[in-house]
C-alpha cells in the first residue's frame, strides 16, 4: 500500500468518533476506548500499514452501538502515527489525514465496521483574485479570534499566516474552530473550495462575535464587582446579558415577574412581592436567604387574593342539601336556613361565624360540608384541638428558621378560592402555652368588623377574610373564653332521640357500611328490632358514633358468614347480639319500662 489509490480500493476498518471531525492535512489525537474501534486500531496496524477510516457518529450518545445507519457516509482517511495504552483502558492515538473519502460497501464484520472509501478531491472554483481575497479575510479573522483567546496564541498565529494554500488554510481552521459536529461536518462534505471558504467565514465571523461580547461582559463585571459582589458572579452575568439584549421579560422582577401580575394581588401586597423579587436576583443561589424569599413569593403568588367560588344562596336548595345529608336536627337546620336567609336579604361581603356546640358524633362537622355543598364553595377542615401557641393562628415571622404561615393562610391556601367555608374544629380545645394564646389571635379572624384586613405574620400583608363562612365546633362553651364566644352566633346541636338513631342507622349508616366492607344488601339484613336492641341496650350517646362502631362490628362478624354460606342473605336477630356483642351494656330498670309524660326517673342524694 504505497499510494492513496492501493489504499482506498481495499477494505478499510472505520473508527467512529463521537466528538470530533478530523480533517484532510490535520493531525490530531483521538481517544479509542470501545470494544469495536479498539479491534479496528489493532486491525489497522496488523494489516493495513496503519491505514483506516475515521468518521463522525450521528448522535452523540456514548449508548449507541455504532452501526451503517449511526455513521456519516463522508469520513476521512487516515494514518495512525502513534498509538500508547492497551485494550482495558483505551489507547491514545495520533492519527493524520490524509483525504476525504466517501464510504461505500459498508460492512459489519464481527467486531468492527469496514468500508472501501473513495477518495474525493476539492474543486477550485475560483479566480485568483477571488482566492486571495478569501485567504486574507479567513487569516484576518482568525487572527482577530486568537487575540480573543486567553493565553498565549502568537505562535498559532504565524503559522496561520504563513500558509499559502486555501484548502489548507480550510482545514486547519475548521479544525480547531469551536463549532457543532453536525456544523462540522458540513464543511467536509462541501467539495467546492470558494463554498467552504464561504461558509467558514460565516462560522468565524459569530464565533468573533460571541468571544467579543463574552469578553466586554466580564470587563464590565470585572470593574463592577467588590467583596461581596464575588459570591453573585453567575447573577451579574445574566444581568449583564439582559443588559447587552436590551430586554428583560420579566419587568425587573426575574422569574416571579409575571406570576406577581397573574396573582392580581391587592396594591400593597404587590409593591411587598415586587420589592422581594428583585431582592431576590441580587441574591445567589447559594445564598440561604434565597430560599427563605422563594418560599415567601411561593406562597404570595399562590394565595387565592381575588380568586372567590361562584356562589349563590338559594334557600330551596340548601334545604334539599341539609335534608338529604342529615336527618332530625330540624330545628338546627331551621335555624341555618335562617342564617343563610339573612346572608341574602343583606347582600354584604361580610362573611359569618357559626358556633355548633354539642356532644361528639351528632354531626357538627358534616353540618359544616353540607353548607358548603349547599352554597356551591370550597370546604377547608382545620383541627385546634390541642394548639397551643399563637403562631399557629398568626403564623410565624419569617426571620426565624422553619417560620410557616398559620393555619387559617394556610387554609385558604389550600382551598384556592378567597370565599370557602371555614370549619374550625374543636374550638374548645384550645390550649394556652408560653407562646400566647390562640384564642386571642382568633379574635381577629372571627370579627367580621375586623377580618377583612387579617394581618398574618409570615404573610406581613393584609388578607381580606371577609368572604369566608366561618363554621366552629365545640363540645361545651365552658372552656370558650367569652370575647371569642362573642364573636359567632351560638347554635345547640342537642343530639337524636332512638326513632332518629335507627332512621339514620338504617337510611345512613347501614348502606355505607355493607359498601366500605365489601358486601351487598341482599348478603346481609337486620331483622326487625335488631337495631333497635342495638340503640337501647349497647349504646347510650346523644350522637350516632358508637352506633356507627357497633354496626361494624357486627358486619365484620357476619363477613365471615357471608364468605362461606351457601344460604344468602345472612340475617341478624336480636338473639344474635349477645353473641357478637357481649352482654347488654345498658338495661331498662323498672322505673323506667313506663314513663307518662310529665314523670322523669331520677336519684336524689341527701
Amino acid at each position: 500500500m504505497n499510494n492513496l489509490t492501493e489504499i482506498t480500493k481495499a477494505h478499510l476498518p472505520i473508527i467512529p468518533v463521537r466528538n470530533t471531525v478530523v480533517f484532510p492535512n490535520q493531525t490530531v489525537s483521538i481517544l479509542v476506548g470501545r470494544e469495536g474501534s479498539v479491534a479496528a486500531l489493532e486491525h489497522a496496524i496488523a494489516n493495513t500499514e496503519g491505514h483506516l477510516i475515521v468518521t463522525a457518529q450521528k448522535s452523540p450518545s456514548k449508548d449507541i452501538e455504532p452501526s451503517a445507519a449511526s455513521i456519516f457516509t463522508l469520513g476521512t482517511l487516515c494514518k495512525i502515527e502513534r498509538s500508547t495504552g492497551n485494550g482495558e483502558q483505551g489507547f491514545q492515538v495520533l492519527i493524520s489525514g490524509l483525504s476525504r473519502v466517501q464510504l461505500t460497501h459498508i460492512q459489519q464484520d464481527s467486531q468492527f465496521l469496514s468500508a472501501i472509501g473513495g477518495p474525493i478531491e476539492d474543486v477550485h472554483d475560483m479566480d485568483e483574485a477571488t482566492e486571495t481575497a478569501l485567504k486574507a479575510s479567513l487569516k484576518e479573522v482568525s487572527i482577530e479570534i486568537l487575540k480573543l483567546i486567553p493565553g498565549d496564541t502568537g505562535k498559532v498565529a504565524k503559522v496561520i499566516d504563513e500558509v499559502d494554500d486555501v484548502s489548507l488554510l480550510c482545514n486547519m481552521i475548521a479544525q480547531y474552530l469551536d463549532l457543532e459536529i453536525p456544523q462540522k461536518q458540513e464543511l467536509l462534505d462541501e467539495v467546492s473550495l470558494k463554498n467552504r471558504s464561504l461558509k467558514l467565514l460565516d462560522h468565524m465571523a459569530k464565533q468573533r462575535n460571541r468571544l467579543e461580547l463574552q469578553r466586554d461582559i466580564s470587563q464590565r463585571i470585572s470593574r463592577k464587582m467588590g467583596k461581596d459582589q464575588k459570591q453573585a458572579l453567575l447573577r451579574e452575568q445574566i444581568r449583564a446579558l439582559q443588559d447587552e439584549l436590551k430586554e428583560d421579560p420579566n419587568g425587573g422582577d426575574g422569574e416571579y415577574g409575571q406570576k406577581i401580575s397573574d396573582a392580581n394581588m391587592p396594591e400593597e401586597a404587590e409593591k411587598i412581592a415586587r420589592e422581594q423579587a428583585r431582592r431576590l436576583q441580587s441574591l445567589s443561589e447559594q445564598s440561604p436567604e434565597s430560599n427563605i424569599i422563594r418560599n415567601y413569593l411561593d406562597l404570595l403568588v399562590a394565595l387565592p387574593w381575588n380568586k372567590e367560588s361562584v356562589s349563590k344562596i338559594e334557600l330551596d336548595k340548601a334545604r334539599e342539601v341539609l335534608e338529604a345529608d342529615h336527618y332530625g336536627l330540624d330545628k338546627i337546620k331551621k335555624r341555618i336556613i335562617q342564617h343563610l336567609a339573612v346572608m341574602k336579604l343583606k347582600k354584604s361581603k361580610k362573611g359569618s361565624a357559626l358556633l355548633l356546640v354539642g356532644p361528639p358524633g351528632v354531626g357538627k362537622t358534616s353540618l359544616g360540608k353540607s353548607v358548603a355543598r349547599a352554597l356551591e364553595r370550597e370546604f377547608v377542615r382545620v383541627s385546634l384541638g390541642g394548639v397551643r401557641d399563637d403562631a399557629e393562628i398568626r403564623g410565624h415571622r419569617r426571620t426565624y428558621i422553619g417560620a410557616m404561615p398559620g393555619r387559617i393562610i394556610d387554609g385558604i391556601k389550600r382551598a384556592g378560592k378567597n370565599n370557602p367555608v371555614f370549619l374550625l374544629d374543636e374550638i374548645d380545645k384550645l390550649g394556652r402555652g408560653y407562646s400566647g394564646d390562640p384564642a386571642a389571635a382568633l379574635l381577629e379572624v372571627l370579627d367580621p368588623e375586623q377580618n377583612n384586613t387579617f394581618h398574618d405574620h409570615y404573610l406581613d400583608a393584609a388578607f381580606d377574610l371577609s368572604n369566608v363562612f366561618f363554621i366552629a365546633t365545640a363540645n361545651s362553651l365552658e372552656d370558650i373564653p367569652k370575647p371569642l364566644m362573642d364573636r359567632m352566633e351560638v347554635i345547640r346541636v342537642a343530639g337524636y332521640t332512638s326513632p332518629e338513631k335507627l332512621h339514620i342507622a338504617e337510611e345512613h349508616l347501614v348502606p355505607q357500611l355493607l359498601e366500605s366492607h365489601g358486601l351487598k344488601k341482599s348478603e346481609l339484613l337486620f331483622e326487625e328490632g335488631t337495631l333497635a336492641k342495638v340503640i337501647s341496650d349497647y349504646t347510650r350517646e346523644a350522637g350516632v358514633r358508637e352506633l356507627k362502631r357497633k354496626i361494624t362490628e357486627v358486619i365484620r362478624w357476619s363477613s365471615e358468614f357471608v364468605l362461606e354460606s351457601k344460604n344468602l342473605p345472612i340475617k341478624i336477630k336480636k338473639g344474635d347480639l349477645r353473641k357478637i356483642l357481649g352482654p347488654e351494656i345498658f338495661t331498662q330498670e323498672l322505673a323506667q319500662m313506663h314513663n307518662p309524660p310529665g314523670v322523669a326517673t331520677g336519684l336524689a342524694w341527701t
